[in-house]
């Protein structure tokens, strides 16, 4: 695999310099990219970003400059649907083409989960490897390393990692900024490893002598929780899990979004004369929510607001880099959410009192858990200038399910029978060649269900109608089933489940057909 010798903790103001272009020489100047005939790809894929966080699509008392150009220059979706609610089984269903529901252990992951794409499965990074492309993962991953669950040693190479999934680099994070290990992984151990501070890692039990931030709350000097989040804590957050030493090689969360994008241009960088694809996971806007200071208050809605605003840097990064090197035209950039968004997830960064008006799902009910709309419902944004006219806006039916088989497509794979069993190509509908609409979408939460072009069907459950053990949210939980018109002007107001029989019929058919 290759090594980079780029540090995995730069100051600030280094890795903007690195970021940017800027300290070398004839950065400033646009490079003369060799002609290629395959589009690099990238994959922004961010973290709890809802339909309506982004400024293109109608936020409130926040900017998004460079994702309202990335839109301006390609298709903005306003149909497009995650598989999941949650992030590891939209993660995982997408990066493989068959939905996580159909396996097992493809719920929410712990940090030290075991790996849940298991490396015998044929992934969207072998479609492109196996194509001829350099592959690379930088950011979130939230889909488990190492073989076994629990059984990693975070001090040594992990004996399964994403080199073994089609990914000839990468630089992540092995969950999400609230769970332990706060530390980066590239290409299978630990970045910037220190020594002198070896790394344990439990979901099970704390490590003696180790605070916790449910009993030290004076250590909490960045931020406090909410609800949870109440075990390790590292860099003054309380997280999720325990977790003992890393010294040098744990995160700043205030730096997270400047060394993956750091990583990510590096990455470009030294693969610009070949085609690449690059699967650029972002932590934004996942709890906890600590941007840099660059970003800290500068937003009237507080850190949630704050870290949108460096999403929108981080686009702007990628944007400014692919110019500079002369890869832009002839680069597809596909920009999307793993699942609906969440105002109070568990630290006390006074989310929810600071939305003075802006909506995270935008015109949708729910939020990420849910059933509902909101929960799946995310933005999608697909730019590449060299083939797809710009400002265009479709409201076709997507799912990004189908992301495997339509890359596929493009770049004219051979797949092996039997990989990507739900995904279908459909390739000319996110170039924005037409508007044709997926004949259903399936979405997962605590219930599934079936969404047309003109309904929403929710299948009956016994779980509670409310989240019960922290956000705020409605799950859609009901234990008669509901149907929806989604022509209607208020989404999921009224249930109709009652007055049209024949279309919830069809609609469990569809379900059924599916799962069989």
């Amino acid at each position: 695999m290759k090594q980079y010798a780029l540090l995995a903790f730069l100051s600030p103001i280094a890795c903007l310099m690195a970021a940017t272009g800027q300290g070398e020489k004839g950065g400033k100047n646009k490079a003369k990219a060799s002609p290629q005939k395959q589009p690099n790809v990238i994959f922004i894929y961010a973290d709890d970003l809802g339909y309506g966080d982004l400024e293109c699509y109608g936020a409130k008392n926040v900017q998004t400059p460079n994702v309202n150009k990335l839109a301006e220059s390609g298709v903005r979706f306003t149909n497009a649907h995650a598989t999941a609610a949650t992030s590891t089984p939209s993660r995982y269903s997408m990066l493989t083409g068959k939905y996580a529901w159909r396996v097992p252990g493809t719920g929410v992951a712990a940090g030290n989960a075991g790996m849940i794409i298991r490396p015998e499965t044929y992934t969207m990074a072998d479609v492109f490897k196996n194509s001829g492309y350099v592959t690379g993962a930088v950011g979130k991953w939230h889909l488990g390393l190492g073989d076994k669950s629990g059984t990693q040693d975070w001090n040594a190479p992990l004996p399964t990692a994403l080199g073994d999934l089609g990914f000839d680099y990468s630089y992540i994070m092995a969950a999400t900024g609230d769970r332990v290990p706060c530390v980066f992984i590239e290409n299978g151990q630990v970045a910037n490893y220190d020594p002198s501070a070896p790394i344990e890692v439990s979901y099970q039990k704390p490590f003696p002598g180790e605070p916790l931030g449910k009993d030290h709350p004076e250590l909490l000097y960045n931020l406090k929780h909410s609800h949870g989040h109440d075990m390790a804590i590292v860099n003054g957050i309380g997280r999720i899990g325990y977790m003992k030493g890393g010294g040098k090689a744990l995160w700043k969360d205030e730096n997270i979004a400047d060394s993956i994008t750091a990583h990510a241009i590096s990455f470009i960088d030294k693969n610009k004369d070949q085609p690449f694809f690059l699967y650029f996971a972002t932590n934004d806007v996942h709890v906890p929510r600590f941007p840099h200071e660059r970003f800290r208050g500068k937003n009237k809605m507080g850190l949630r607001g704050d870290a949108i605003a460096q999403f929108d840097w981080t686009v702007g990064q990628i944007m400014s880099a692919l110019d500079r090197l002369g890869l832009r035209d002839n680069t597809l950039i596909i920009l999307s959410s793993d699942n609906g968004p969440v105002v109070d997830d568990g630290y006390d960064d006074r989310a929810e009192e600071l939305l003075n008006g802006h909506s995270p799902a935008g015109p949708f009910r729910g939020h990420k858990y849910s059933s509902f709309e909101g929960g799946t419902t995310v933005p999608a944004i697909v730019s590449w200038p060299k083939e797809i006219p710009a400002s265009q806006t479709s409201d076709a039916l997507v799912s990004q399910i189908d992301w495997f088989a339509s890359m596929a497509t493009l770049v004219k794979a051979k797949l092996p029978k039997g990989c990507a069993p739900d995904s279908q190509n459909r390739l000319s509908t996110w170039l924005g060649k037409d508007r044709t609409d997926r004949p259903w979408v399936i979405e997962q939460a605590s219930a599934m269900s079936v969404r047309t072009k003109d309904w929403k069907y929710i299948e009956p459950n016994d779980g509670s109608p409310m989240i019960n053990w922290g956000p705020k949210v409605e799950t859609g939980n009901l234990k008669t089933p509901q149907l929806y018109d989604m022509k209607a002007g208020e989404f999921e107001k009224e249930n109709l489940a009652d007055k049209y029989p024949n279309i919830v019929y069809e609609m469990q058919n569809i379900l059924r057909r599916v799962r069989k």
